[in-house]
């Protein structure tokens, strides 16, 4: 019979914030931490820009036609984070990816600590996505 382990807070032995996780196979370990998503955002910028569902993220400010700054709710330690994004060329539905015929800015830039700016090439778009991993401040 399987067990099931119901606790509010991990801590790890030499840290409280270091916790080792050992992989399937066994060879290999990974730092629970490090591989958490630290932010992500699921938003659309048809007619308004609009959060569908986020985690840390406090806010989205539709700064012109595709491109839309990322507020973190926690800054991030430093701007050496990775940050991953996906844009739809769809402005009506989420049917179709952004492909190399294209034109047009597409991509994260202005990277801070608390905030990322996110261009979704020459228009508006119904499915946007931006992670970031790294550690919070």
């Amino acid at each position: 019979m399987a067990s099931i382990l119901k606790v509010d807070e991990l801590q790890g032995i030499t840290a409280a914030g270091d916790i080792t996780v050992t992989s399937e196979g066994g060879a290999a370990t990974q730092s629970l931490q490090q591989g958490l998503a630290k932010a992500w955002v699921n938003f659309t910028t048809v007619t308004t820009t609009s959060s569908r569902d986020s985690l840390n993220v406090s806010s989205l400010t539709d700064l012109t036609t595709a491109s839309t700054r990322v507020t973190y709710s926690s800054a991030m330690n430093n701007i050496n984070y990775s940050a991953t994004g996906y844009s739809n060329w769809n402005t009506l539905n989420a049917e179709g990816n952004f492909n190399a015929s294209h034109s047009g800015r597409l991509g994260l830039v202005g990277r801070a600590t608390t905030t990322i700016q996110h261009y979704s090439y020459a228009t508006d778009s119904a499915q946007q996505d931006v992670q970031i991993l790294g550690d919070l401040a």
